[in-house]
């Protein structure tokens, strides 16, 4: 699963190169898809003609205001691209969508995996469609949160760091690499209580969360092995040589950056998380 640098690093590039452009033709060559957007040929009606004024995102969510009643909606799951191409690059395999502009090219929906999503709806019935964007926790990327309100909203919590980070309700779009590399910068403990943290490691929390996101947004994400991540242009992420702790037990038992001891790896919640015993408390 993608996480906020990476959809964020897309955003930007998107909002940058689409705003202005208008559709001239659509493909679609992966009829499900369309579904949600009325079927096929809503679809493309929908889409054809329509001018993009801008993409925010909210979480993972890719949200493309159009001059029209619509919005174009993306979710990348697990394997999902969308790519900036000419009109005459080859079409690759798993590309299920072609948005043709009036001038400056293609966008292109791939799927390597088969779980992302890319629908039309109606901008007044957003929320509605999507219903977990009403119950969406934090979003650091997007809008800045002093860390004495983020304290009060953790505190407000009864459950392990991990698993809060990992939250969609409490902060939107970590996932577990993320997490485990926050709790890392912090210092802290997969299995720490909010309860049990002092004024200082809720400031250390806060901090280490907003350093790692930016930090991962301007190296544009990361790609780790097995990952299908790319940018819009098909550049891999930067950000992987800085992981800490992440799968590098895993990786010929590359130690703690900080104390040189073995990182360890732990089941919790039915996926493994990575931590140093000595830096971590």
């Amino acid at each position: 699963m993608l996480a906020l640098p990476e959809i964020e690093t897309i955003r930007r590039d998107l909002d940058r190169e689409l705003t202005g452009l208008r559709i001239k033709e659509v493909t679609l060559t992966k009829t499900a898809l369309a579904k949600r957007s009325g079927g096929r040929k809503k679809f493309i009606d929908r889409l054809q003609k329509a001018k993009v004024t801008g993409v925010r995102r909210r979480g993972l969510y890719l949200i493309f205001r159009l001059d029209t009643d619509d919005v174009l909606v993306a979710h990348l799951g697990t394997g999902g691209q969308l790519r900036r191409h000419a009109n005459r690059d080859e079409v690759e395999p798993d590309t299920f969508v072609t948005l043709t502009f009036t001038k400056n090219g293609q966008l292109r929906l791939v799927d390597h995996v088969g779980d992302a999503e890319f629908f039309v709806v109606l901008t007044d019935k957003l929320t509605t469609t999507i219903p977990e964007l009403e119950t969406m926790g934090m979003d650091l990327l997007d809008q800045p949160v002093p860390w004495q309100m983020f304290g009060q909203m953790l505190l407000a919590q009864d459950a392990k760091l991990k698993a809060l980070l990992t939250d969609e309700t409490v902060i939107a779009g970590l996932g577990e690499m993320y997490s485990d590399e926050i709790l890392f910068a912090a210092g802290l403990r997969y299995d720490r209580t909010p309860k049990s943290l002092g004024p200082q490691e809720l400031r250390r929390l806060h901090r280490a969360l907003v350093e790692t996101l930016h930090d991962a947004a301007k190296h544009r994400g990361c790609t780790l092995e097995g990952s299908h991540y790319v940018d819009v242009h098909g550049n891999h992420g930067g950000y992987g040589e800085y992981i800490n702790v992440y799968k590098q037990s895993n990786r010929g038992g590359r130690p703690c950056p900080r104390c040189h001891r073995q990182i360890q790896k732990y089941r919790f919640r039915r996926k493994m998380t990575y931590y140093c015993e000595q830096c971590q408390i």
